[in-house]
């Protein structure tokens, strides 16, 4: 009976042993993380869903972990910190109250990243220093429909990927407060839809360094079938990897 328990006892130990071993390398398969925030206090997109769905897989894919929120109080600085960037999936409306705001932009001057989807342009107009981090705010939008997105810049992790004219089917936004920095990697050739406001030069995809951080904008995803559309999705990894630090955007030769 002695002997029972003491083998009992062993393999009790030795599982737990091996119990925190896995926990450690799970931990550490898994350091890389990001948030995804999309609260709304405006217009609500029926795609949230499937834009969460998508990033989840994505993060499963290429080691990175998700986490999915609409809660506000997660912008802390010491919470912000466990993630290499924070993505805005189609928020809208003012989201973030002072203090929330303010530990986003330590978190920016930190090191950290920034991805808007879609909507995000849609988000805090009366935070100046969003409007800079996020590029520009959205002015108006036609009826979806088809548009070519002319790709000028193929260096990018969020391009590289795409053909010099990348046909699509979207909700095409126009924009306002449209930032100098930006680096414009891809516009809407407004020949061929109808309802462009912004005319030859008409971003769509862009990035910036800012404030110490990095961030990072795609005006697509308005759609369900945006979010299992391959080369949208490969494009919004891109965005996503440049934004956590793990890939750049290199110098054209």
């Amino acid at each position: 009976m002695m002997r029972n328990t003491f083998y009992l006892c062993a393999l009790l130990f030795a599982l737990s042993i091996s119990s925190f071993g896995q926990k450690k390398k799970k931990s550490a398969a898994t350091k890389d993380a990001i948030l995804v925030f999309s609260k709304t206090k405006g217009y609500r997109h029926a795609s949230i869903p499937k834009g969460r769905e998508a990033l989840v897989l994505m993060g499963q894919q290429n080691k990175f972990a998700v986490d999915t929120t609409e809660d506000a109080s997660v912008f802390t600085l010491e919470n912000l910190k466990k993630y290499k960037a924070v993505v805005f999936l189609s928020t809208t409306g003012n989201i973030l109250d002072d203090t929330q705001q303010a530990a986003f932009e330590q978190y920016i001057r930190g090191g950290g990243g920034f991805v808007g989807i879609h909507a995000a342009a849609d988000t805090e107009y009366d935070w100046p220093w969003y409007n800079q981090l996020v590029g520009a705010y959205f002015l108006s939008h036609p009826k979806q429909q088809n548009v070519d997105v002319v790709v000028h810049d193929h260096t990018h992790p969020s391009t590289v990927m795409l053909p010099d004219r990348w046909k699509r089917f979207d909700e095409l936004y126009s924009y306002k407060k449209i930032i100098l920095g930006i680096k414009v990697l891809a516009t809407l050739d407004e020949s061929t839809y109808q309802g462009g406001a912004n005319g030859v030069n008409h971003p769509f995809i862009w990035y910036r360094e800012f404030d110490g951080g990095r961030s990072f904008y795609t005006g697509g995803g308005h759609t369900d079938e945006s979010y299992v559309e391959p080369l949208f999705v490969q494009h919004l990894l891109g965005g996503i990897e440049y934004a956590m630090g793990r890939k750049s955007a290199k110098k054209p030769m």
